[in-house]
């Protein structure tokens, strides 16, 4: 059975949901939305510190924490964003660090979006 996670953060346009738990581990993506549904257009540093900002205000609607990640998959639209996201994501995560996968594409389909963030966790409750 799986139970959608309301993760407080504005239905988006696409068909799919923010976060999902499934038999016991939640899977989430994430891109820099703020409160209000608008999408952050600024730089590494500020789109990756938003869109970590909701995968924690996501974990925690699940009754989890950054320590319950196992797996990172981030899409950025070039690699010259990578160090900026390496040191918000140090801000973020502690050591052990979860699993974590790099990839670069040409583009997201959020428009202004530079960073699109897929976490799988496993909460202990």
């Amino acid at each position: 059975m799986r139970r959608i996670i309301e993760t407080g953060l504005k239905k988006p346009p696409a068909p799919h949901a923010w976060a999902i738990v499934s038999n016991g581990t939640l899977y989430s993506v994430h891109v820099p939305i703020r409160p209000d549904g608008s999408i952050e257009n600024g730089d590494a540093t500020q789109q990756t510190e938003i869109t970590l900002a909701d995968l924690q205000a996501t974990l925690k609607a699940a009754g989890a924490d950054l320590k319950d990640v196992v797996l990172v998959q981030i899409y950025l639209t070039s690699l010259e964003h990578k160090p900026a996201v390496d040191e918000v994501y140090k801000r973020f995560f502690d050591e052990p660090y979860p699993v974590r996968a790099c990839i670069a594409v040409s583009e997201l389909p959020t428009p202004g979006t530079i960073i699109e963030i897929v976490a799988t966790a496993t909460p202990s409750n």
